[in-house]
């Protein structure tokens, strides 16, 4: 075998192998398809990481901003440019493929199985990139993540913000 056989060999495998780790899915990975086709188990994943500090310490607070704040998004992202939205989805359905995922984190391991640390580290490395594609997926699942926190009335208490009163 010359090196160039072997070196191509070696190449179609790994693709090969990457295509069928991308489209196996197994059985109990699988989760409610509605939560599924609006990435709510995605934002679920990433709404805790972005509003560290800024969630409910008391866990069913917590478990009910974070619920609201899904919501939220789902609704600002019906709302949102037909542009801007289809980026958006092409990010979120890269990052709940495997392939996608190791084209934007360097490894296949499902965000679900990563720990809140592991997925600082890696919004940390996109924040930090010398590639503005991944600065401006970072500053947009953030500031999506945010605005939609901040934007429910509930949560304006811990901004000391009140709502203007137009007739007293």
């Amino acid at each position: 075998m010359n090196r160039r056989t072997f070196l191509v060999t070696a190449l179609a495998g790994t693709g090969a192998l990457a295509l069928g780790v991308n489209l196996y899915s197994p059985s109990y990975v699988g989760v409610n398809k509605h939560l599924n086709s609006e990435h709510q188990l995605l934002f679920s994943l990433l709404v805790p990481v972005f509003l560290d500090g800024a969630l409910p310490q008391t866990e069913s607070l917590r478990v009910a901003a974070q619920n609201r704040t899904i919501d939220a998004i789902v609704a600002t992202m019906a709302l949102l440019p037909t542009d801007a939205r289809d980026e958006l989805e092409q990010l979120l359905t890269l990052l709940e493929s495997r392939l996608g995922l190791l084209l934007l984190t360097g490894s296949m391991t499902p965000l679900l199985l990563r720990t809140p640390n592991e997925l600082i580290e890696m919004l940390e490395k996109w924040r930090s990139s010398y590639l503005d594609m991944m600065v401006t997926a970072y500053q947009g699942l953030r500031e999506l993540v945010v605005a939609s926190y901040y934007a429910c009335p509930e949560h304006w208490g811990r901004l000391n913000y009140e709502k203007p009163i137009l007739f007293s």
